[in-house]
């Protein structure tokens, strides 16, 4: 056979077994689980009652894609429904920071009847410790169902370059394992896309880098995300009749945070060369985030600058704007060992980021006292020494 006859054949032969994985597409309910879930929602839509419907995670949960589609999806599905809406996703934030936002940003809303939730990518890029996020994520849905146990939660796991060479190794990536074990204890549907997004890629249905493109999806993938995520609705709508699993299981981690909250800057004593800025601003000419910015600030750029806050909780962070001269702090809580922290992230130079980190933890129930003192040294790619708080986090008793 001349090499020209056999370049074709092979040609042809490539084709053929590729029109063939094009026409046997997996079914997104392959990366559905409900784990014996019951639907209030679906009861509730079933009997023509008013919805509300949060979305709860990071950049891609707040950029125009799937969230949209979802809802447009409801709207022409249920015409004669009131539906509200409510758009919980902050850019960059990841399971620590939904744990202690979810009261102001979703609860305090009213009555919450589907909550969609999902960290799996910041956690990830974040470095968010395994025990962090289960703890968060733990604390997320008791005190969701707490709050109102009719709540129907879903947790999701996005997809990222890094989750598809887990995958493609045999190994589950620890953010999506965290999701998916929460899901099946507190019997709640669980969508992979995910793993949904890696095995389509290789069925040879698209790319990453032609189709997909990036960790925000391209609208070929919000379009896959919101086909998955229609797919849970549709079979959801099935369970309207289904009897509830039952009460609330035991917690699995008494440290979860499951009463998360904010607790205003206003808060803190002793100010020394610490104040209130009231409507801060991005400065350096940088950009914040969402919900960032023209918000009161506890601030100083002072070396050796302090204050307190007494707290009751066994939990206790802060919430912090980290732009380019972020400084460090040095911590103690009641009389423990001083600790040390940097303000300063990857991210800094280019962005006042909102980053959350926890100072204390596993503490003992009662009121507690936190000392912070702004360090004289800083990471070395930082202009500064700022502190800029824009709350405090605490696990309530």
């Amino acid at each position: 056979m001349k090499l020209t006859s056999f370049l074709c054949l092979t040609i042809l032969v490539t084709t053929l077994i590729s029109k063939s994985f094009a026409q046997n597409k997996l079914q997104s309910s392959s990366f559905i689980t409900f784990n014996g879930f019951s639907s209030n929602t679906a009861e509730k839509l079933g009997k023509n009652e008013p919805v509300t419907v949060a979305f709860l995670g990071g950049s891609i949960t707040n950029m125009e894609g799937w969230r949209g589609l979802v809802r447009n999806y409801l709207n022409k599905t249920y015409p004669q429904i009131k539906f509200k809406f409510i758009n919980a996703g902050i850019p960059s934030l990841g399971s620590l920071p939904h744990a202690f936002r979810l009261q102001r940003d979703v609860l305090d809303s009213g009555k919450i009847d589907l909550l969609f939730i999902e960290s799996a990518v910041n956690d990830h890029v974040n470095q968010t410790a395994e025990q962090t996020q289960h703890r968060a994520l733990e604390g997320i849905i008791r005190h969701t169902l707490n709050k109102n146990p009719k709540t129907d939660i879903v947790m999701m796991a996005f997809a990222d370059e890094d989750k598809n060479d887990d995958f493609n190794k045999g190994k589950i990536p620890t953010e999506v394992k965290v999701h998916s074990d929460l899901a099946e204890y507190y019997h709640l549907p669980f969508i992979n896309i995910a793993l949904e997004v890696d095995k389509r890629i290789a069925n040879r249905e698209f790319t990453w880098k032609s189709d997909f493109k990036d960790l925000h999806p391209s609208p070929f993938g919000q379009q896959l995300y919101f086909n998955t995520i229609k797919t849970y609705l549709e079979e959801n709508q099935k369970n309207a009749n289904k009897k509830p699993t039952g009460n609330l299981p035991k917690i699995i981690d008494k440290f979860a945070y499951a009463k998360g909250q904010y607790i205003s800057i206003t808060s803190a004593e002793n100010l020394n060369t610490f104040s209130i800025t009231k409507n801060w601003k991005p400065t350096h000419g940088l950009e914040g985030r969402p919900g960032f910015v023209n918000i009161p600030v506890l601030e100083s750029s002072t070396r050796n600058s302090t204050f307190d806050l007494i707290f009751k909780g066994n939990a206790v962070g802060i919430a912090i704007l980290s732009g380019p001269d972020a400084g460090a702090l040095h911590y103690r809580i009641d009389n423990g060992e001083e600790k040390m922290i940097d303000l300063y992230t990857q991210w800094s130079s280019s962005l006042h980021l909102p980053w959350y980190l926890l100072l204390g933890d596993q503490l003992t129930n009662g009121t507690h006292k936190l000392s912070v003192r702004i360090s004289d040294q800083h990471n070395p790619k930082s202009t500064g020494y700022a502190c800029r708080i824009a709350h405090f986090l605490v696990n309530a008793n």
